[in-house]
């Protein structure tokens, strides 16, 4: 399944359901049903993605360092860790969201969204 966000001001961004879903919850929505991020939301919203970009990047980069200083048992299990967070980063899973928020509040247009 995907989620579908809209705005007048862009064109239509699809999102697999994980990311949408993962998304969603940092900006405090619930996921599932359709809704929106008004345009007094927006400013909110990106501060929350920043913040939780700030955060993921910092655990990655705690996970790297455990990897390079552990012994041969804790390395293999940090390189499991590793790997569960995936190869793609939450910046670049959200970049096209922020981008359409950023456009949305320029136009002074609102971001919907739907499964």
């Amino acid at each position: 399944m995907a989620y579908t966000f809209q705005s007048r001001a862009t064109a239509d961004l699809i999102m697999l359901e994980a990311a949408a879903k993962k998304i969603l919850e940092i900006l405090e929505k619930t996921p599932g049903a359709p809704g929106i991020i008004t345009l007094e939301q927006i400013p909110h919203a990106l501060q929350a993605l920043e913040q939780a970009i700030v955060e993921d990047e910092a655990r990655r980069r705690e996970i790297e360092q455990e990897a390079q200083s552990a012994d041969d048992a804790e390395s293999a299990h940090a390189a499991v860790t590793s790997a569960e967070l995936g190869s793609v980063t939450l910046r670049q899973r959200v970049a096209p969201l922020a981008d359409m928020l950023r456009r949305s509040a320029q136009e002074g247009k609102p971001v919907t969204w739907k499964l």
